[in-house]
């Protein structure tokens, strides 16, 4: 799966990407048998409360497309929704509730293919925006990490494209403005230059007195710059790394003026973490 051009991502590179992703998760899903084996994501999931956490996502994208629903404040109040997903399900076959997720995907990225100019947006806590095609990403992401849980527990391959790494860091910016870490941003004043490897992502975090800007226009010279994994900055969008882990496991660089910063920006993005984009 490839971009359109270098830095610009379309709404049908991530219709495409997640429809690639979704037949993936299905694939596997479909094949799980031992359905109360936990995964290990630190929920206390099973196996098919994995798959149907997952399966009930596109339908909630929808009502957030058409405005019947909307991002909380504060992602801390996604646990209660997805456990809500999970008390709720229709069954507990993990093959039923595959074919449940690929129906109500494809009804989720036709109607993202049909937006005209004026792309429609998410509310976040009454607010904020988010842009509906760009909050693809976010999914992509839930099924690449979800889908490496599950075969991790069950014993399958399960690899993540490198090549999803800048959607799924594009989603989450999205939401991680609203969603940073204010006590702990207070006052900082700092640029990040951060690239992803094996990709053409290049992303500038600039604080201004606690202020999170992402890309501005003309940023000043960075303190810090940062290269890290692709694979890596997935499963960071889901709590599954800090820079501090990739750092000293070779998965992450840091070099420049200020080389310690990049070891506090987790904590700077805290509030967002496992939820969205946070090195």
């Amino acid at each position: 799966m490839g971009v359109s051009m270098p830095g610009t991502i379309s709404r049908f590179d991530y219709i495409d990407a997640a429809r690639t992703m979704a037949e993936r998760f299905a694939g596997l899903a479909r094949g799980v048998d031992t359905q109360d084996a936990r995964v290990t994501s630190g929920r206390g999931w099973s196996l098919v409360d994995c798959v149907g956490h997952v399966a009930c996502e596109p339908s909630r994208y929808l009502d957030l497309v058409h405005g019947k629903d909307e991002w909380p404040c504060h992602p801390s109040f996604l646990t209660d929704i997805y456990a809500k997903q999970i008390a709720n399900l229709p069954t507990r076959d993990t093959r039923t509730l595959s074919e449940r997720f690929l129906t109500d995907l494809d009804e989720l990225l036709d109607t993202v293919s049909h937006f005209g100019a004026r792309v429609p947006m998410m509310r976040i806590g009454g607010t904020h925006r988010v842009r509906s095609d760009t909050a693809l990403g976010i999914l992509i992401g839930e099924m690449a990490v979800r889908g490496r849980d599950i075969a991790r527990a069950v014993g399958e391959q399960w690899d993540i494209d490198p090549a999803i790494a800048p959607l799924v860091t594009r989603g989450g910016h999205q939401l991680l403005r609203p969603w940073a870490d204010s006590y702990h941003c207070c006052g900082h004043n700092a640029t990040y230059n951060i690239r992803i490897r094996h990709t053409s992502e290049r992303i500038i975090y600039r604080f201004v007195d606690g202020r999170l800007e992402i890309d501005p226009t003309d940023p000043p010279h960075p303190d810090v710059f940062i290269s890290v994994d692709a694979e890596t900055v997935v499963l960071a969008a889901h709590g599954r790394f800090s820079l501090g882990s990739a750092l000293l496991g070779g998965r992450a660089l840091a070099w420049g003026a200020k080389p310690w910063l990049a070891l506090g920006l987790s904590r700077r993005l805290a509030a967002a973490r496992s939820h969205t984009m946070t090195f």
